[in-house]
């Protein structure tokens, strides 16, 4: 592999194009390339974990969880590396399923991960040949990409690995890491066997990760190529990681190396700039330590790397993007806020969360992840992954924790201006609702959405998501009864529900935290087809409960509106109640105006029914007249049971 001074003056040029305007670039703004070439260094000094050899290192290091360790090498000792078959592949076309390639690939991965962790705590050799085996196994792949996402990097469009195309998605990025890893501890290891093996894991990463990273600009996570309304998500902070991770531990051609580093800095730049200023994750608390996470996991080994040379741990944005995971929880059975494809339950990681709270200075998020480790078992917090850095990272900090005192946020209110999301608190409530548009990451049509939990237990609801398949993210995706407004707690107007688009968006948005009322007009968030001038939606709220109020005017409307509301609970209509059966709280409307009824919503999804059992219920007040123009109450109060 050379690269040659012409081609380093040419790709810089494809990295600062664009980097005008108003974006932050915090990382390239402050930091030029000659700073990380005066700050970066090819020997490894900066790696913070004992060397292989390093037995009394080690042993303190694993030392909370030898047994549990060496338990799961154990295991591994026999396990028989599974080949992922062309059909398996092909299936994600066949059929939509993409697990049936994803879990051969995932358990090879995870016993990989025990067989390394094994003989890093014990060091005899044991496992050496299995952590041999694994690694070369994975080299003999056709791709260390997924069938779900081949399509979108390789000409054929089709999810058979394409010859001479290597693509860097999420999965490819995470094998590349691990890899580099073995080959960082071990590459003195193998070398005693045979040093063909150091020397194909080092080709490997650099064919399947650097190289391709540093030829293409087309991959769309790097967001070098941005078309209109494009998202810049979690796989940018993700993928770019891997490759850093990569770049640091396996390159050693310092030219390569450089220019891999500050594109991956320009890269992630572009995700800071693309999130917005206030710090929310779009995505959802599910999502957090994909995004914000990961965007932490990045600039933290760059920092390492760099002797704390290059940091931006300082920037307001950063530290507000790490405090969004403790503001969004709600509590009780681990429920988060959830709009998008979140899980309304979350299983949050207290390590991750603590060292980024560290880092950042905020006392919140320690004492949140502290909070979160005391639920359970202190020992289960502790879980490797593939992801091994983390890992490294968790047996670090893990003794720090102790030392950290348990604590909620104490704010009544959390407001995001710029994402338009707004949580309150009013015990026994929790409150958050939503302004936005409708082509957010992970988007659902949803503007004007809203949740309410009693006594941290949930009454109107946000789904999530099923199980993702090929329809998920496909122009089907909004056939998919999750994603649609019509299941969400917002109205369909004139006959019609909200639409797919940046264009379809929330209005007026305020909030006014002296009342405690959230207003915004959400009829841009519908075609023009249903004629609406206006809807304007407010939630008020107080220890009584939530009061909602609705205003509008339609041209020349043809069909009655039905307002909509997802309850977990089974709802039991009176004559202008509608009480959720074993919570104590009741929906009051006018019987005057509209007619009540409910749909059962089988849950037969695994991912859905895991969070909500059985059935969820949807709630349909049905206008009796049609009207131009009128106003809608909707009360929501706790009762005693």
């Amino acid at each position: 592999m050379k690269i040659h001074f012409i081609l380093l003056c040419s790709l810089f040029s494809v990295f600062f194009q664009t980097l005008q305007g108003k974006d932050l670039n915090l990382l390239t703004g402050a930091f030029k390339l000659e700073h990380l070439k005066a700050n970066i260094g090819n020997d490894k000094s900066w790696v913070p974990y004992p060397s292989y050899s390093d037995r009394v290192a080690w042993n303190k290091l694993t030392a909370p969880f030898r047994d549990r360790i060496i338990k799961k090498g154990n295991e591994a000792l026999a396990y028989q590396w599974q080949v992922v078959k062309a059909t398996d592949y092909l299936e994600y076309e066949r059929s939509g399923n993409r697990s049936i390639m994803e879990k051969p690939l995932n358990e090879n991965c995870t016993a990989l991960t025990n067989l390394l962790l094994a003989e890093l705590t014990e060091g005899q050799g044991r496992y050496v040949d299995q952590i041999l085996n694994g690694s070369w196994q994975l080299t003999e792949m056709a791709t260390w990409s997924l069938s779900a996402h081949l399509g979108a990097f390789q000409s054929s469009k089709r999810s058979l690995p394409q010859e001479r195309t290597a693509v860097v998605d999420l999965m490819a990025g995470d094998i590349g890491s691990l890899l580099s890893w073995i080959h960082y501890f071990f590459r003195d290891t193998f070398n005693q066997i045979n040093p063909a093996i150091s020397i194909r894991l080092k080709q490997q990463i650099q064919l399947r990760i650097i190289q391709p990273y540093l030829d293409r600009n087309d991959m769309w996570w790097q967001a070098f190529e941005l078309k209109e309304g494009q998202l810049v998500n979690n796989w940018n902070p993700w993928c770019n990681f891997n490759v850093l991770t990569a770049l640091l531990l396996v390159e050693d051609n310092p030219d390569i190396q450089l220019a891999g580093i500050y594109k991956t800095m320009s890269s992630v730049d572009r995700f800071i700039n693309y999130v917005k200023t206030d710090g929310a994750c779009e995505e959802g608390p599910s999502y957090w330590g994909h995004a914000a996470g990961k965007l932490y996991d990045y600039l933290k080994i760059l920092a390492l790397a760099t002797k704390g040379k290059i940091t931006i741990f300082d920037q307001p944005i950063i530290r507000d993007m790490g405090e969004y995971i403790a503001q969004s929880y709600i509590g009780g059975d681990k429920w988060v806020v959830n709009f998008a494809d979140a899980s309304a339950k979350s299983a949050s990681d207290p390590l991750l969360i603590y060292r980024y709270g560290r880092d950042v200075n905020s006392s919140e998020m320690m004492q949140f992840a502290r909070y979160m480790e005391r639920l359970g078992d202190r020992s289960l917090n502790f879980k490797p992954t593939r992801d091994i850095f983390r890992v490294f990272e968790d047996l670090r900090c893990y003794p720090q924790l102790e030392d950290i005192t348990a604590a909620l946020p104490h704010n009544n209110f959390k407001w995001y201006p710029e994402t338009q999301f707004i949580y309150l608190k009013k015990a026994p409530f929790f409150f958050a609702a939503k302004g936005g548009f409708n082509n957010e990451s992970h988007n659902h049509n949803d503007v004007g959405n809203f949740i309410l939990y009693q006594d941290q237990q949930p009454l109107f609801i946000d789904a999530g998501v099923g199980t993702y398949t090929k329809k998920t993210f496909s122009a089907d995706r909004y056939s998919i009864w999750t994603m649609q407004s019509a299941y969400h707690n917002v109205p369909a107007i004139n006959g019609t529900d909200q639409s797919f688009g940046k264009e379809y968006k929330a209005e007026n948005v305020v909030f006014m935290p002296e009342q405690n009322r959230f207003q915004l007009d959400i009829g841009k968030a519908y075609p023009k087809s249903a004629n609406i001038t206006y809807w304007k939606r407010s939630y008020t709220l107080s220890q009584k409960g939530l009061d909602i109020q609705d205003e509008f005017k339609i041209i020349d409307p043809k069909q009655a509106n039905i307002i909509h509301f997802l309850v977990a609970r089974e709802p039991k209509i009176g004559n202008g109640v509608i009480i959720l059966k074993n919570v104590g709280a009741t929906l009051y409307f006018d019987p005057a105006q509209f007619t009540a009824s409910f749909d059962v919503i089988p849950q037969e999804d695994s991912r859905l029914n895991q969070v909500w059992g059985k059935e969820l219920y949807r709630i349909k007040l049905t206008a009796k007249n049609i009207n131009p123009t009128d106003k809608y109450s909707f009360t929501i109060r706790q009762e005693s049971l």
